[in-house]
């Protein structure tokens, strides 16, 4: 059954990633050190990359799923062995050029944690792998108004901003955990108790890509526990940017646009207007800083575990609407599903945003 290996899938992909974290750390330590500075939320040496992990973890789960899944296509294939499976798959199914061009943006990441690289280069790179992703299949949503080249370019500027603002957003123990976790323990569960839950994914591997990043990422939080033992890296905000916008993007395309948008909400409001913000003043929007509203909020008063309490508390409510408009499909739910959403992610970040206030007890005597 194929929920059944959904489900396996988050353990094996968990416990996996636990077991390359432990095999990683003395060389992370030792050539992937993050040394604390001015926009650093850290204060002491870390070490970063626990993206390699993840994305090891990933790619294993992925590959055993395609050879010993009931779906595995090998009967199918015209030609015989791993070549063969590996040429259908590419005819039948994106992921794996979806996970070809992370492994990419993996490697971009890994380069910039060790030594940065220069911002032109490396958005040429990320253009490219979203460009690989965005074309691997034909995703429309107006075509019968806006032309293909239009429509694919917007694709491509939005997922690039995407793996940006997950990259952005990685500044905190914990963080990309608060966030990520719900979206893909959403996609998979949505997976496991639909009969076709994205008709795109002819073979099965979209629901099984978001089982391994769901239980990948859960491995990864038992180190980046505040106070963290590890970051993850651009070697895994990048690539988990890509994949996680590519299972959004097919979301959306299958008539599930509201839900698609409910999903990462926080962190498109987040990002985006910061990012406004920054342009208005006219800042480098390519350099590090520490004007996100949950940095802010450090500032304010908020302790690490509160300010990503409130993001992960607020990221099941934004699940709990996705799942309403799954369940509800009219124009009204959708509408006031995003409504609501809007007004919930404005009041965190309100809340963010100024001091945090706390109420003295008198104990009289």
């Amino acid at each position: 059954m194929l929920a059944d290996h959904y489900l396996l899938a988050i353990p094996v992909s968990a416990l996996l990633t636990c077991v390359l974290i432990v095999l990683l750390r003395p060389l992370l330590i030792r050539y992937a050190l993050a040394r604390p500075n001015a926009r650093s939320s850290h204060k002491i040496p870390t070490p970063q990359g626990g993206g390699i992990a993840i994305m090891a973890a990933v790619l294993i789960v992925i590959v055993a799923g395609a050879i010993f899944s009931p779906w595995a296509p090998v009967c199918a294939c015209p030609e015989k062995g791993l070549r063969g499976l590996l040429s259908f798959y590419v005819m039948r199914d994106p992921v794996i050029i979806v996970l070809g061009a992370a492994v990419l943006l993996a490697v971009v990441g890994a380069c910039d944690d060790i030594r940065p690289l220069p911002a032109i280069p490396r958005l040429v790179l990320q253009f490219f792998a979203v460009f690989l992703v965005i074309t691997a299949k034909d995703v429309r949503f107006l075509p019968d108004v806006v032309p293909y080249w239009l429509e694919t370019s917007f694709l491509i500027i939005g997922g690039v901003w995407f793996v940006n603002l997950v990259n952005f957003m990685d500044g905190l123990d914990w963080m990309t955990v608060a966030e990520m976790v719900p979206i893909t323990a959403f996609l998979t569960f949505l997976g496991i108790h639909t009969s076709d839950p994205f008709a795109i994914f002819t073979l099965g591997v979209g629901p099984l890509l978001a089982s391994a990043l769901y239980g990948a990422l859960l491995g990864f939080a038992v180190f980046n526990k505040p106070v963290a033992r590890l970051f993850l890296g651009d070697v895994g905000s990048l690539p988990i940017g890509l994949m996680v916008g590519w299972l959004l993007l097919i979301l959306a395309h299958n008539g599930t646009f509201a839900a698609a948008i409910l999903l990462p909400l926080y962190y498109l409001m987040d990002a985006t207007i910061t990012l406004f913000r920054r342009l208005a003043k006219r800042e480098r929007v390519w350099e590090a800083h520490r004007s996100h509203f949950y940095q802010r909020a450090t500032g304010n008063g908020f302790s690490v575990m509160a300010v990503v309490t409130h993001v992960f508390m607020l990221n099941l409510a934004l699940a709990a609407l996705a799942a309403m408009t799954l369940v509800w499909p009219s124009s009204v739910v959708q509408v006031a599903a995003l409504a609501a959403g809007l007004l919930l992610v404005s009041l965190v970040l309100w809340r963010f945003s100024h001091p945090r206030v706390t109420a003295s007890v008198e104990v009289s005597r």
